[in-house]
């Protein structure tokens, strides 16, 4: 008998609940897998600031977000260092101890990966074993956030075997910085990649708002699918704005700007990625680094790709339910920050809403080019603000309950051609959430929480079909049976009826 994953694995209950840490005040997340409150409070304050005590609760380095001085005098920091590694996942590498656990985005579902990582205490990926580090270390990589005007440094240190650079797409900022170092991350034209075990700064200050991206710019038909690729926010400028620098991971942001704050009650990053397991899986054949390179950079050909598995910031339906929830209460408005990480374009559909489209590409549209609709095509690369209002007027929302929130392209809900799975999420009305966090849906889900299910190996209808008749050909025999004779007896007697009526009145007439 197969024996399903736990829907909701024991996640900290405490971690959940609003709370204020070293001063930063933390919403609460009512999700089933929450980010970590102390690590959102570190990335708040800076891993230089927060206390010793707070710091331990988490993975980081003292100095993996180093947050400096206050130039404009508005009351946070404007002076932001930000360290970042490069780690990969559920690959060969000669350094991943045996007993980290794999990197999974669905049940047995199991891609390799390259992120950027904040740095760690020690290796990021030896830190997968305690749950925690395993929430900050998903792909794609995660969203990094600064304020307009910020002085920003972000230093890449290439923990890996193969060079890689950071571009910043869509982010303000010069070719050059002022030592005359390349700025732009494309090998060749503005530097030279970052060589395994160099460093390199950038430096920014970006003047304009909006939701960008960063991604590695070595080999990019490859690097950026990999999963070296993140979101890249600036936020607005506002007094005290003291900015969660990253967002871990699950989407919700657990301290969101002043800016946001004064319009929206929520704010969600959701990153959307298509994954060709031909390329993705290379990396588990080898653990050495020229090998790895020949496959990918010379014997793999993109223009032969097939999408395999379609992730939301860097899970598939049924791990979508425990973290990259929208959850909502009824009046509420709520921004989404919607980018394509992949190859294929999007078609972002919202059942029982219709959103408006206020940003593309990080530059807010005015008012009046503002269009409100339940379908929205995104590119890859592109950007989208979406808002959505909680007001039930049949327009903006048909009322509370659980709707389906998914891209409408018909393979992005599957996962290796199995349904349902991919991209699927969902916005949940709170008073239509379990005490766990997991949406009150219809049916038993359990069997979906298999290996076996995404292998096919378990018949799609078994677990809205307890008796087995969609699945088992013995009992659609014996069902088909069954029907059968249940539509020809009333046939049959009337038949018969007719046949002795017949009979008598032909009888008496002999008589």
């Amino acid at each position: 008998k197969i024996k399903p994953e736990a829907i909701c694995p024991g996640s900290d209950s405490d971690w959940r609940k609003e709370q204020t840490i070293d001063n930063v005040k933390i919403s609460a997340s009512p999700a089933c897998t929450p980010d970590n409150p102390f690590s959102v409070a570190a990335l708040v304050k800076g891993t230089n600031n927060i206390s010793r005590a707070a710091l331990l609760e988490t993975p980081f380095a003292p100095d993996t977000v180093i947050k400096g001085r206050d130039l404009d005098g508005d009351g946070d920091p404007d002076e932001i260092h930000i360290k970042l590694e490069v780690t990969e996942l559920n690959g060969h590498s000669p350094d991943v101890p045996a007993e980290v656990p794999a990197y999974s985005i669905a049940p047995g579902i199991k891609p390799g990966y390259w992120i950027f990582t904040p740095k760690a205490r020690g290796m990021a990926t030896a830190n997968m074993e305690t749950m925690d580090a395993a929430i900050h270390l998903r792909a794609p990589s995660m969203p990094i956030r600064v304020e307009q005007g910020d002085s920003v440094k972000i230093t890449l240190m290439n923990t890996h075997y193969l060079p890689h650079t950071i571009h910043l797409h869509g982010v303000d900022h010069p070719f050059q910085d002022l030592g005359g170092e390349g700025n732009d991350g494309v090998p060749g034209v503005s530097e030279m990649p970052v060589m395994p075990g160099q460093s390199r700064t950038y430096n920014i200050k970006p003047r304009q708002p909006g939701t960008m991206l960063y991604h590695c710019h070595v080999q990019p038909q490859a690097h950026i699918q990999m999963g070296l690729m993140g979101m890249f926010i600036v936020e607005e400028n506002r007094p005290n704005n003291w900015v969660q620098t990253l967002n871990l991971g699950a989407g919700f942001v657990r301290h969101s700007s002043v800016a946001v704050r004064e319009k929206f009650a929520r704010e969600y990053d959701l990153h959307y990625q298509e994954i060709d397991k031909e390329l993705n899986n290379l990396i588990k054949q080898s653990n050495d680094p020229r090998a790895i390179s020949k496959k990918i950079h010379r014997d793999y050909n993109i223009t032969q790709r097939k999408p395999d598995y379609f992730t939301l910031n860097g899970k598939s339906f049924p791990y979508t339910i425990r973290d990259s929830l929208i959850i909502i209460k009824e009046g509420e408005k709520v921004k989404l920050r919607l980018a394509n990480g992949g190859g294929v374009p999007l078609s972002i559909h919202t059942h029982g809403h219709k959103f408006t489209i206020t940003h593309l590409d990080g530059i807010e549209q005015p008012a009046a080019a503002r269009v409100t609709r339940d379908v929205i095509a995104i590119s890859p690369a592109q950007r989208a603000d979406i808002t959505i209002e909680a007001s039930n007027d049949g327009l903006h929302s048909y009322g509370p309950g659980i709707w389906l929130f998914h891209d409408h392209s018909e393979e992005a809900v599957t996962t290796d051609g199995i349904n349902p799975g991919g991209n699927i999420s969902m916005i949940v009305y709170e008073k239509f959430l379990e005490k766990n966090g997991i949406p009150k849906l219809a049916g038993n889900i359990s069997p979906l929480f298999t290996e076996q299910y995404y292998q096919g190996k378990t018949p799609v209808f078994a677990h809205i079909d307890p008796k087995g008749y969609l699945n088992d050909p013995a009992k659609q025999q014996s069902n088909w049976q069954r029907t059968l004779l249940a539509a020809l007896l009333p046939l049959l007697l009337a038949i018969f009826i007719s046949a002795l009526m017949v009979y008598r009145r032909g009888g008496g007439k002999n008589a």
